[in-house]
């Protein structure tokens, strides 16, 4: 069964709760393509100013699978949470292409 969102915390510990014992940290890495039709669309809502939604939802669905990968990578150590997860984002640009790179990390802990 995947681990809980409210199981999946920044902080070192899941409040309210006591670690039992720590498993191993784990990671997800996420690839996603921006493809030359949202960068355009993108590029011109920064000329005009305000907020790319095209690139927000990007952003998201980012982070949702990436959180989802890590929750599945905790479950088969048999964890019941990941705690200290951090996120870095990178975009990686290269022969006309854009891409954008998230990569997660936490450990996983058994909890009491």
């Amino acid at each position: 069964m995947p681990i809980a969102r409210n199981n999946m915390t920044t902080t070192p510990a899941v409040p309210g709760r006591t670690i039992q014992e720590a498993l191993g940290i784990v990671s997800a890495e996420c690839v996603l393509g921006i493809n030359v039709f949202r960068d355009m669309l993108g590029g011109l809502r920064d000329f005009f100013g305000g907020r790319s939604g095209t690139h927000q939802k990007a952003l998201r669905q980012a982070k949702d699978t990436c959180l989802e990968e890590l929750a599945e990578q905790a479950s088969q150590l048999g964890a019941d949470a990941v705690v200290g997860v951090d996120m870095d984002y990178s975009e990686i640009s290269g022969g006309g292409k854009g891409m954008l790179l998230l990569v997660a990390t936490g450990t996983a802990v058994r909890l009491k």
